[in-house]
């Protein structure tokens, strides 16, 4: 199968998840490349996943301070979207669970992240989320990291989630998204959350900070959207065995660089 390597810049909420959709959906309608995506956001903004709450955000300090909010296809809890990479994987995965569809796509980003010199690991376990989703923390993303995801010393770098949509010819299109930490940006998501007194957003901040790094206070140094985007494909390319270069690289920007 044809894979597809698009880096598509900064876009608005609205625009990225609807591109990741419309990638869904032309797989589902007819056979189309594979393809992975990496991407940012600006203005930044607020993804919630798909039965989430949107009473858990504040509607209106978002709207105040320039954040947009939008609700993801995917599931998982609420994401802010600002300094990072975020990517996308569109393909067909027929007999593959859903694990081993994360695991298989981890293992490409932490063989990139590697190569750009992160001291990555995999997740083994799996927290039992009947009973972190009772927990005030649990509306935001980043407060748990699940089997197969990606940390650095038990701290998490990488969130992601998955979807999978059936074909008429009966084969799934998975359509899995995530978020790849680059600054602090993602711990004002507290700043946006809805029914927390002082105590427990001040709690809260907390808890993300101890339970989440970014790539630049692990390396010590700004890293950049532009250095991590090649070391993610050469991760992809690696690992799967495909050679972008050679079968429809496809490179689409038109936001500029931050």
């Amino acid at each position: 199968m044809i894979w597809q390597f698009r880096n598509t810049g900064y876009r608005t909420g609205a625009e990225n998840m609807e591109y990741d959709e419309q990638l869904a959906q032309s797989l589902l309608a007819a056979d189309h490349p594979f393809v992975v995506r990496v991407y940012g956001w600006k203005p930044p903004a607020i993804s919630l996943g798909w039965h989430q709450n949107m009473e858990d955000i504040d509607l209106e300090k978002c709207s105040r301070e320039g954040i947009d909010v939008v609700r993801r296809s995917t599931g998982g809890r609420a994401i802010l979207h600002s300094d990072e990479v975020t990517y996308s994987v569109v393909m067909i995965a027929t007999q593959k669970s859903v694990l081993s569809v994360y695991q298989q796509i981890s293992e490409a980003l932490v063989r990139g992240l590697r190569e750009l010199g992160a001291d990555v690991a995999l997740e083994k376990s799996q927290p039992h989320f009947p009973s972190l989703y009772r927990l005030p923390s649990a509306v935001a993303c980043f407060a748990s990291v699940a089997r197969y995801e990606i940390h650095i010393d038990g701290r998490k770098l990488v969130g992601s989630a998955q979807r999978r949509f059936a074909r008429p010819d009966g084969q799934e299109v998975v359509l899995q998204h995530g978020s790849i930490l680059l600054g602090e940006d993602h711990l004002r998501m507290v700043d946006f959350l809805r029914g927390l007194d002082y105590s427990q957003r001040k709690q809260l901040k907390i808890e993300l900070r101890q339970n989440t790094v970014d790539l630049s206070s692990a390396f010590g140094r700004k890293v950049r959207f532009e250095e991590v985007v090649p070391a993610l494909e050469w991760g992809f390319e690696k690992t799967w065995g495909i050679d972008f270069s050679d079968l429809g690289m496809s490179v689409e920007s038109n936001v500029s660089e931050r």
